[in-house]
C-alpha cells in the first residue's frame, strides 16, 4: 500500500492506493495556514488515520507547493511561505519512523498522469497546471525529473517568449511573486486569463465564465481567449523546442476549456523550430486527484524498500 499527501495552501488531502491503483482511503482537511508545526502534525495524523482505517502500514509520498533544496535539504520556492527553509522531509521521516519522499506538486501530478492517466505508456510526459499559477512537471519513464537544483519543470518563471507590445503592457508594473516581471505565469495561468478579461471589461469573471461567454458569441470573451491561446502556444513551443516530449498534458481549471485542444495544436507550428509539431495535447484524466495520486506513486510498484 502507498499513501499520498497533497499539501496545498488551503487543504491537505491523503489518499491510500493499492498496487493496482485502486483507492482504498481518502480524506481532506483544512491546512493550518501559517503554522509549520501544526502542518507537520496534520500530515502525521492523516497518515495514521489512513493506516488505522485500512489496517496496513504504507509508504508515504508528499506533494508540496515548492521543492526540497538538494543543497540544504530544506523547502524552498513554496508559495505556502511558512514551509520555506524548513526540514520538512527529515521532520516527517522522524515522526513517521520511515523514509518519506517529497516532490513538487506539479511533478506529482505529472507522475500520476504518466503512470495511469493521459500520459500512460509514453516515455517523456510534460504536464502543465493551468490554474491559480502555472506549474509544470516532467516525468521520464514514469519518474519525476527533479534536476540538480531541484527546479526541473519550473516553466512558469521564465519570460514569455516573443512578447508583443500589448503583452508587455498587460503585466507592466505588476511583478510576479518571484520578484521578476513578465513571467509566463502572469500570462497563461488562470489568474492571468481572468486579469486580462477584467482589464479590458472592468468585470471580474472566472475562466469558466469567460469560456461560456465566448461560446455564446461574446466578441470580447472570444478575443481574450484567442489572445490567451496565442500566449500559451508561444510559451509551450519554447518548452517543446527544448524537451520535445512524447505527450503534453493540461491540468488545472483552465484545462477544462475544450477549445484549447483544437486551437493550441493549430497554433504551435508557427513557433516550433522547423514549423512541424504533432505532439498530442491531452486533458488530465485524474483531474484534481492527480496531485495526491502522484504523491503516492512517488513509490513505484517495484520500489517499496
Amino acid at each position: 500500500m502507498r499513501i499520498g499527501i497533497d499539501l496545498g495552501g488551503t487543504k491537505i488531502e491523503v489518499i491510500a492506493l493499492a498496487d493496482n491503483g485502486e483507492t482504498l482511503f481518502r480524506q481532506r482537511v483544512s491546512t493550518p495556514r501559517g503554522s509549520y508545526e501544526q502542518t507537520l502534525q496534520t500530515i502525521v495524523d492523516l497518515v495514521h488515520t489512513a493506516e488505522a482505517e485500512i489496517g496496513m502500514t504504507g509508504t508515504v509520498g508528499v506533494g508540496i507547493p515548492g521543492t526540497i533544496s538538494p543543497y540544504t535539504g530544506r523547502v524552498k520556492n513554496a508559495n505556502s511561505v511558512w514551509l520555506n527553509d524548513q526540514p520538512l522531509q527529515d521532520d516527517l521521516g522522524q515522526r513517521l519512523l520511515r523514509e518519506v519522499r517529497i516532490a513538487n506538486d506539479a511533478n506529482c501530478m505529472t507522475v500520476s498522469e504518466a503512470v495511469d492517466g493521459a500520459g500512460a505508456g509514453q516515455r517523456i510526459v510534460l504536464a502543465l497546471i493551468l490554474g491559480t499559477g502555472c506549474g509544470s512537471g516532467i516525468t521520464i519513464d514514469g519518474k519525476p525529473h527533479i534536476g540538480g537544483n531541484g527546479i526541473g519543470g519550473e516553466w512558469g518563471h521564465n519570460a514569455l517568449p516573443w512578447p508583443d507590445e500589448a503583452e508587455r503592457r498587460l503585466v507592466a508594473g505588476r511583478p510576479c511573486y518571484c520578484g521578476r516581471e513578465g513571467c509566463i505565469e502572469q500570462y497563461v495561468s488562470g489568474t492571468g486569463l481572468c486579469d486580462d478579461y477584467q482589464s479590458r471589461s472592468g468585470v471580474a469573471l472566472t475562466g469558466s465564465q469567460i469560456d461560456v461567454l465566448a461560446t455564446q458569441g461574446d466578441a470580447l470573451a472570444q478575443q481574450v481567449l484567442s489572445d490567451y491561446e496565442r500566449r500559451l502556444a508561444k510559451s509551450l513551443a519554447a518548452y517543446i523546442n527544448i524537451l520535445d516530449p512524447d505527450v503534453v498534458v493540461f491540468a488545472g481549471g483552465v484545462s477544462n476549456i475544450q477549445r484549447l485542444y483544437h486551437n493550441i495544436p493549430r497554433l504551435l507550428p508557427e513557433y516550433i523550430f522547423g514549423r512541424e509539431c504533432q505532439t498530442p495535447i491531452r486533458q488530465a484524466v485524474h483531474g484534481d486527484s492527480s496531485g495526491v495520486r502522484g504523491a503516492a506513486w512517488l513509490w513505484p510498484v517495484d520500489d517499496q524498500s
